[in-house]
C-alpha cells in the first residue's frame, strides 16, 4: 500500500488513520470538511416567531434538508450524512427528509425506568439511522428539566440527573452498535428555549457538576458516546461553543472524552474562537468555519493550523471508528412493521397510571359504548409529538378509534367504539357533553404536544382543555382521562377524575398502545419521570423571573439564575416542604405490590465498598406486573444537599401472587458519584463523612424502609 494512502489501512487504528489523512490534505480540503453544506437560512428567532407546534413546523419546512459535509471523492471521503433523532429518525439528509417510525417521546422512556427498555429504543433509531444510509444520529438528548414548560422537554429524560444519564447510556450504546455516531446533546444547560440564541446562565460549579453535566458525564464515560453537540445558549457569559471550560477541561480534561464536538445548528458563533475553545465542527453550513475566516485567522495567528488538525482527526477518528470510511452509501428499507410492533411495546412499557381510585381500569372489551371525546390532535389522530427539527416523517401512523377497535377485535370483544372531536374554541362541547352522558364509557382524550424554538407559556393544556375536561367528568361516571403530554401540565380537575393514566406522546402506535392499555393486554408500569406540580405556584421559577426567563443585568441579554442550586425537580418539592400532585417515580398498577425483607448492606468501608440493597417484592393482586425499586440517600448534615438522591433502581415483572427478589449494588466509583458531592478544595468528587440515609421504596416520597450508615 503507498505511503499516501496509509489512512486506507485498516491494520491502523482509527486515530492513526485520522492523522495519515489529515496530512495528505490541502488547506483548503481541510476548511471544506469544517462545516456542513446546507444553505445558509437566518433563522435567528425561528421559534419565537412560532406561536405554537404546528407554526414551528410550518416554519421549519422552510429549511433546506441538506445534513451533510461534502465528499472528497480524491481521498476517498464519502459524503458525511447527519440526521437528527432523539425521538426517531428526523430531517435525516436528502430532500424531502426520509420517511422513519415515530417512536414515542423520549421523557416517556424515563418513564419506564427500564435500561433494557431504553436499549430497544436506540436500537430502533440505529437500525433506522443505518438503512437510510446516514452517519451520525444527534441524540440521545440529556438535558434536564429544569422547568415542565421547556419546549424540548420531550426529547430529554427526566428531572434527575442519575435517570436521565442510565437510559441515555443505553441508548447511545445501542445507536452505535449500528455503526452510527451518537451525539449527547445540548452541551450544556439548555433547559429552555426561550431566547436561546441570546440567554445567559449562571450556575455555581457543584450544581453544574451535581446535577447538568452529570449525564453527559455518564454518556461519555459509560456509553463512549462519539460526539457531542454545543448548545445555543452562554455559560457563565461565554458561548457554549466557544467555552473552552466546558469543550475542554471539563469534556476532554477530566472525563477523557475523545469524539469531536458540533455545533447546534447556528450555534458556532466565531471561527478562531470556537476552534480553540474546542468545537470541531460548524453546522449546517460555513458561515464561520469558511476559507476566508479561517485563513485570515492562520496569517493573524489568532488560530494554529495545528487546532485546525485536530478537529479534523477528532471526527475522522470516529469515522474510522464505525467503518463509516469503506462503507458504501446504499439505503435500504425500513421494516415498518417489525421497528413498529417494537415501538408498541416500548408504547405500553412507559404509561404511567396516576389515578384508578374505583378501578375502572382495565375496561372489558365487552364493555358497551365506548365514546372517545377530546380535541383532534389528541382524540381523532395519532398523537405523534415532537415539534421542530426533531419531527418524524411517519411511516404510517394508527389514529385513536381504529387502534382501539383492532384491539377490542383481537381480543375478541363486542364493545363499540365512536368519536366525538371537540373544536378548539370548545363550541361544540355542549354537545360532546350530552354524547358523554349516554355512552357506557368515556375515553377524554387530551395533552400536550411541546416544540423545539418555544417554551410553553404556562404549564396549562393548550386551547382550553382543562376547562373541556372538567365539564365532560360530570357527565359520566365511568370517564377516564387519557393525557397524552410532553411534560407535566396542571390538572386544576383532578379532585374530580377518578380515573386518570399518562401515556405520553406515543407517535406512531397511539392508537394500539392505548387500546393496550385500557383493556389490560398491558398493565401499566411506568413511573413519573418529572414531578408535578398541584399549582403554577409549587415550582421554582414561580415569583423568581431571574430563575426563569432571566433578567437583563445590564449586558444587553436575558441572564438565567440556577439561585435554587441543587433543589430542583422532587429535591425542591421536599427541601421546601411543597407536596407535588404527583411524585418523582410515583406510579400505579393494575395489581398490588409489597416490598419486604429490605436489607441494606454497606460494608466496613461504605465509601471505598458497595452498597448493596436487597428486597422481596410480592404481587399480591391477581394480574402480572411490575415494579419499580427506588433507592434514594439523604446526605450527612452540613453537606447543603436536598433530602434525597436517587442512587439506584430496578424494574422487576413479578407474576400474581409470586415473589421475586431484587439486588441493587451502588458503587461508589460509578460514573454518577452516587455518595460523593463536589468539592471546591479539591476540584473533584468526594465522598464527604458523617451518617447516610437509605429510603428504600416505590417512589421518592416512600419512607417506609430506612436505614443509615455512617461514612
Amino acid at each position: 500500500m503507498s505511503e499516501a494512502r496509509e489512512w486506507e489501512n485498516t491494520e491502523l487504528s482509527p486515530r492513526e488513520r485520522a492523522v495519515a489523512l489529515v496530512a495528505a490534505m490541502t488547506l483548503e480540503q481541510k476548511i471544506s470538511q469544517l462545516h456542513g453544506n446546507m444553505e445558509t437560512i437566518d433563522i435567528y428567532g425561528l421559534g419565537a416567531q412560532a406561536k405554537d407546534e404546528e407554526e414551528m413546523a410550518q416554519l421549519a419546512a422552510q429549511i433546506r434538508v441538506e445534513r451533510h459535509v461534502a465528499a472528497l471523492p480524491e481521498l476517498g471521503i464519502p459524503r458525511f450524512r447527519i440526521t437528527n433523532g432523539p425521538v426517531g429518525v428526523g430531517m435525516g439528509d436528502g430532500t424531502p427528509s426520509p420517511p422513519a417510525t415515530a417512536l414515542p417521546m423520549t421523557i416517556g422512556v424515563a418513564a419506564s425506568f427500564d435500561p433494557e427498555l431504553a436499549y430497544a429504543y436506540g436500537d430502533v433509531i440505529g437500525n433506522e439511522t443505518a438503512a437510510l444510509g446516514q452517519h451520525v444520529l444527534e441524540g440521545p438528548g440529556v438535558c434536564l428539566h429544569r422547568t415542565a414548560i421547556a419546549g424540548r422537554n420531550f426529547e430529554y429524560f427526566s428531572e434527575d440527573p442519575y435517570l436521565s444519564g442510565v437510559m441515555g447510556v443505553e441508548v447511545t450504546k445501542a445507536i452505535q452498535n449500528h455503526g452510527i455516531i451518537a451525539m449527547a446533546k445540548h452541551y450544556a444547560v439548555n433547559d429552555q428555549e426561550y431566547e436561546r440564541f441570546r440567554t445567559n446562565v449562571e450556575v455555581d460549579e457543584h450544581v453544574l457538576r451535581e446535577m447538568y453535566l452529570l449525564p453527559f458525564e455518564m454518556v461519555v464515560k459509560d456509553g463512549q458516546v462519539a460526539s457531542v453537540m454545543s448548545a445555543y445558549n452562554r455559560v457563565r457569559g461565554t458561548y457554549a461553543t466557544e467555552n473552552r471550560y466546558l469543550l475542554n477541561d471539563v469534556l476532554r480534561r477530566d472525563w477523557g472524552f475523545e469524539g469531536y464536538v458540533q455545533s447546534d445548528f447556528w450555534s458556532c458563533r466565531s471561527a478562531a474562537a470556537s476552534l480553540n475553545a474546542g468545537m470541531d465542527h460548524e453546522m449546517p453550513d460555513a458561515k464561520w468555519l469558511n476559507e476566508t475566516n479561517i485563513k485570515n485567522a492562520l496569517n493573524d495567528t489568532s488560530l494554529e493550523i495545528e487546532t485546525v488538525d485536530r478537529a479534523l482527526v477528532r471526527r475522522y477518528t470516529q469515522m474510522f471508528r464505525f467503518g463509516q470510511y469503506e462503507k458504501a452509501y446504499a439505503p435500504v428499507e425500513i421494516d415498518a412493521e417489525a421497528n413498529g410492533a417494537v415501538s408498541r411495546r416500548i408504547g405500553g412499557q412507559m404509561a404511567v397510571l396516576l389515578k384508578n381510585d374505583d378501578a375502572l381500569l382495565p375496561l372489558s372489551t365487552d364493555a358497551g359504548s365506548i365514546l372517545i371525546v377530546g380535541q383532534s390532535k389528541y382524540a381523532e389522530f395519532a398523537c405523534q409529538g415532537g415539534g421542530g427539527s426533531s419531527k418524524v416523517d411517519p411511516l404510517y401512523t394508527v389514529d385513536p378509534e381504529p387502534g382501539l377497535k383492532d384491539v377490542i377485535a383481537d381480543l375478541g370483544g363486542s364493545a363499540t367504539v365512536s368519536s366525538v372531536i371537540v373544536e378548539r374554541d370548545l363550541s361544540n362541547l355542549d354537545a360532546a357533553v350530552e354524547a358523554a352522558k349516554s355512552a357506557d364509557v368515556v375515553l377524554i382524550m387530551a395533552g400536550l404536544i411541546a416544540t423545539e424554538g418555544a417554551d410553553s407559556e404556562t404549564m396549562d393544556m393548550p386551547h382550553r382543555q382543562s376547562e373541556m375536561i372538567a365539564k365532560l367528568l360530570p357527565a359520566n361516571a365511568n370517564t377516564v382521562v387519557v393525557l397524552k403530554n410532553s411534560a407535566p401540565v396542571l390538572m386544576p380537575w383532578i379532585d374530580d377524575a377518578a380515573t386518570v393514566i399518562e401515556v405520553w406522546n406515543q407517535g406512531a402506535e397511539d392508537g394500539h398502545v392505548v387500546g393496550d392499555l385500557v383493556f389490560g393486554s398491558v398493565n401499566p408500569s411506568g413511573k413519573v419521570p418529572t414531578s408535578y406540580p398541584r399549582n403554577a405556584e409549587d415550582t421554582l421559577m414561580h415569583g423568581h423571573p431571574e430563575r426563569y426567563p432571566g433578567t437583563d443585568e445590564g449586558e444587553g441579554w436575558p441572564t438565567i439564575r440556577y439561585s435554587e442550586g441543587l433543589e430542583m425537580g422532587y429535591r425542591w418539592h421536599q427541601a421546601n416542604n411543597v407536596a407535588p400532585l404527583f411524585a418523582f417515580g410515583y406510579g400505579l398498577s393494575y395489581t398490588s405490590f409489597e416490598l419486604s425483607d429490605v436489607t441494606v448492606d454497606a460494608g466496613s468501608t461504605p465509601d471505598s465498598g458497595p452498597l448493596t440493597v436487597r428486597a422481596t417484592v410480592t404481587n399480591t393482586g391477581e394480574r402480572d406486573g411490575a415494579e419499580v425499586v427506588q433507592v434514594y440517600l439523604g446526605f450527612p448534615e452540613g453537606t447543603g444537599q436536598p433530602p434525597k438522591r436517587l442512587v439506584g433502581f430496578a424494574k422487576v415483572d413479578v407474576a400474581a401472587g409470586a415473589s421475586e427478589q431484587v439486588e441493587i449494588v451502588i458503587d461508589p466509583d460509578a460514573t454518577n458519584h452516587p455518595l460523593s458531592v463536589w468539592s471546591y478544595a479539591a476540584q473533584g468528587f468526594a465522598v464527604p463523612q458523617g451518617e447516610f440515609t437509605v429510603y428504600v421504596g416505590t417512589s421518592s416520597e416512600d419512607d417506609s424502609n430506612v436505614s443509615t450508615f455512617t461514612v
